[in-house]
């Protein structure tokens, strides 16, 4: 401040340098916790988002327990619904266990390696309640990811129900998600990732869960075999209501999946969120069309089938396409998804017994590639990177395909044979006509009166 040459002049500089030096004390200490608190880190933290991420994290567990289960016991016969029920009920609880000691490590550790996250975060090593992730907590992070890292490996069983060990499906599942889910989540998600780093689309888990898990499905259904009497025994659903209350409840959860994968309660989130909607119906609506013109009816496996392939297909592009882009994606991927489970599968003659390659690995794959298509923004979607045509989009997406189904697809059949070799993957042939219910878990569903 600059000194009035008056107070000079009269001597009155003494009493003007008290009242500053009062006042430049005064201030200071009115200004020190501002200061500190300037100088304090600041927490990026936001409630909203936190409560959001909560929410989505259940339902996304809500998709699980008791959705996927529900859904895959009505498909199966009578004789062994429990035991596909329990097996989505530990392959839940094991992985999470799995998720906190090392999977949360391999797949967001930290690490530089474009593979896999490290050991950084092994036992999840230096998290506390204070950590954050961006603007929620690092917890509310991990646990929304393990969600996804335990409804990936029950996808795959709807493959080979009916006719593995309960051991084995656990040993498989452990050995698969550290070998194969752990390592894609890095390279897709992770900022240091491989597919991440070509700048690949997949909001929600289009190759990280959908093509992942159809995959190792295809490859169990071949490496396993069929199931003793396919094709001459009735293996029809023994339950289409516990069918359509699972896919239900997987249509609800899903918007745990899709929007919950923004991160944020934003506006990308309610994109996803209706895209879901939108994705999700037009696939119902194609599946019963197709039906009927091919069948003469449209049947509620069918509606309940198109509405797993929408979801599916939307997945990867439900922060990244328009509306009306969804609708298109999930009717497309719904018409192609029946054509696989209605023809191909019966021509080449595998035992898929859930149809988890011909809904989630077909699906998976022409959602990756249509969000390729329909992120463009002449046609609503938000639009590619700088410098990125629609073409070198869909080539990147076809690139993140092929490295997720090769990975996947060897390492899958590796495993198969490991766990064969060491505990045996199939039960002996009267154990399995007899159902794995009673022989596997010694109770059954349904008592005769």
């Amino acid at each position: 401040m600059k000194i009035p040459s008056t107070f000079k002049r009269a001597g009155m500089l003494a009493p003007f340098t008290a009242w500053a030096f009062g006042s430049a004390v005064a201030f200071a200490q009115e200004t020190a916790p501002a200061a500190a608190e300037a100088a304090a880190p600041v927490s990026a933290l936001d409630t909203g988002n936190t409560a959001w991420m909560l929410l989505s994290t259940v339902l996304v567990l809500f998709m699980i327990l008791p959705g996927l289960a529900l859904f895959y016991g009505g498909l199966v016969r009578s004789k062994n619904v429990l035991s596909i029920l329990m097996q989505c009920t530990m392959i839940t609880a094991v992985v999470i266990v799995v998720w906190v000691l090392w999977g949360y490590s391999f797949a967001f550790g930290g690490g530089t390696s474009p593979y896999w996250g490290g050991l950084g975060k092994v036992f999840l090593a230096g998290v506390t309640p204070a950590s954050e992730s961006g603007t929620i907590p690092e917890f509310v992070f991990i646990c929304f990811q393990m969600t996804f890292a335990c409804i990936t490996p029950a996808l795959i069983v709807g493959a080979f129900a009916e006719r593995v060990k309960f051991s084995a499906v656990m040993l498989f599942v452990v050995l698969w998600v550290s070998l194969v889910y752990f390592p894609i989540a890095h390279m897709v998600w992770d900022a240091n990732g491989l597919i991440f780093g070509w700048g690949a689309l997949d909001f929600a888990g289009g190759t990280v869960v959908h093509i992942n898990a159809g995959i190792a499905a295809l490859v169990g259904a071949l490496l396993i075999g069929k199931r003793k009497g396919y094709g001459r025994d009735n293996m029809a659903p023994h339950s289409m209501p516990f069918t359509m209350i699972g896919a239900s409840i997987l249509w609800v959860g899903w918007f745990g999946f899709n929007a919950g994968s923004a991160l944020a309660a934003n506006g990308i989130a309610s994109l996803a969120m209706i895209n879901t909607f939108t994705a999700t119906a037009g696939a119902a609506i194609a599946w019963a069309v197709v039906e009927t013109v091919a069948r003469g009816k449209a049947s509620m496996l069918g509606a309940a089938s198109g509405i797993v392939a929408g979801l599916v297909a939307v997945t990867p592009a439900a922060g990244f396409v328009g509306p009306v882009g969804a609708i298109a994606l999930g009717a497309i991927a719904s018409v192609v998804c029946y054509y696989f489970v209605a023809s191909v599968k019966i021509k080449l003659g595998y035992d898929d017994a859930l149809d988890v390659f011909g809904v989630h690995g077909i699906g998976g794959i022409v959602g990756a590639l249509g969000t390729g298509v329909f992120a463009s923004a002449s046609l609503g979607g938000v639009g590619y990177a700088d410098g990125v045509t629609m073409g070198g989009q869909v080539w990147t997406q076809l690139l993140a395909i092929v490295v997720t189904v090769v990975w996947c697809g060897v390492v899958s059949a590796v495993l198969y044979k490991f766990v064969d070799l060491v505990i045996g993957l199939r039960p002996a042939a009267d154990v399995e006509s007899q159902g794995l219910d009673i022989t596997s878990h010694g109770e059954v569903a349904y008592h005769s009166s």
